[in-house]
C-alpha cells in the first residue's frame, strides 16, 4: 500500500561522497550487474507538476533489471506526480514550502525522507524549486536533472523561449548532474533535436519525447555502474560501454 508523509528535519549523517572514477552506481554494486544487500537500485523522485518525465521512469524502469523508484517528493500538494505514484503504490511525501522556517530546514527534511528510503540516486523530475547547497553536498554526484537544451547553452528557466528567441536551428535535452549552480552540474547524456518549422508547440512536444527516452537511459545506465567521474576531471563524465543513438 501506498504512503504519504511530511517530514520534519533530524540530523542524520552526510550522504557517502564517491571517490573519483569510482562507478556511481558503485554504492550498491558489488559486480558488473546491479546490486545491493537487497539486490535493488532505489531511485527518489522529485517533482512540481504533472510528472511526464516520472511516468516515462516507471514505465521504463520501475521493477525492471533491479530498479526501483522507492519514493516521490512534491513541495506541490496537488501536484499530479503524486497522483502517479500512488497509483502504482509507490511511497510519496509533501514538503511545501509554507511548512518550514527557510529553503534549508526543508531540505533537510526532504534528504531525511530520502534516507529513510534508503535511495541510491535522487532523480529531479520537473522539480521547479532550487535545492540547498547542503542537500547537494549530502548526495554528491547522487542527484541529476533534465533540462531542455544542450548545456551549457540556455540555462535555467525557459530554454525552449530562449533556443526560439536566439534562432539557433538545434537544441536539444541534457541530463546532467546537480551542483551548487544553475544548470552547471557535469553533463551525463546530450540528445540534439532540430528545431521543427512549426513553432514553440512543435517544439516543445518534440523536446518532451526525447526527455522521455534519454531519462530512462542515463538513469539505467548509473544504476549498472556505467557512469563515473573523471580522476583528472571533476567535470568530465565517463560512459562505459555504448548509449543509444542519437539520430
Amino acid at each position: 500500500m501506498a504512503t504519504e508523509s511530511k517530514f520534519h528535519a533530524t540530523l542524520r549523517p552526510e550522504g557517502r561522497i564517491l571517490a573519483p572514477e569510482e562507478p556511481l552506481g558503485a554504492r550498491m554494486r558489488q559486480d558488473g550487474g546491479v546490486s545491493s544487500s537487497d539486490s535493488v537500485f532505489r531511485i527518489a523522485v522529485l517533482a512540481s507538476g504533472g510528472g511526464t518525465n516520472l511516468q516515462a521512469i516507471i514505465d521504463r524502469l520501475h521493477g525492471s533489471d533491479g530498479i526501483e523508484v522507492a519514493g516521490v517528493g512534491s513541495d506541490k500538494p496537488d501536484a499530479f506526480a503524486l497522483e502517479r505514484a500512488r497509483s502504482v503504490l509507490i511511497e510519496t511525501a509533501i514538503f511545501p514550502r509554507e511548512d518550514y522556517p527557510d529553503r534549508d530546514t526543508r531540505d533537510e527534511a526532504m534528504a531525511d525522507w530520502i534516507d529513510s528510503l534508503d535511495a541510491d540516486l535522487i532523480v529531479l523530475a520537473g522539480y521547479m524549486q532550487l535545492v540547498s547547497a547542503g542537500f547537494v553536498e549530502r548526495f554528491r554526484y547522487r542527484i541529476i536533472n533534465v533540462h531542455p537544451a544542450l548545456l551549457p547553452a540556455f540555462p535555467g528557466l525557459d530554454a525552449i523561449g530562449q533556443a526560439i528567441d536566439a534562432g539557433v536551428r538545434v537544441t536539444g535535452v541534457t541530463v546532467h548532474f546537480v551542483d551548487e549552480g544553475t544548470d552547471t552540474g557535469p553533463v551525463i547524456l546530450q540528445r540534439p533535436v532540430k528545431v521543427p518549422a512549426g513553432g514553440r508547440d512543435e517544439l516543445e512536444e518534440v523536446i518532451h519525447a526525447v526527455e522521455h527516452e534519454i531519462y530512462p537511459e542515463a538513469i539505467g545506465m548509473i544504476a549498472r555502474g556505467r557512469v563515473r567521474i573523471a580522476a583528472d576531471n571533476p567535470r568530465r563524465v565517463i560512459i562505459d560501454g555504448p548509449t543509444e543513438s542519437t539520430d
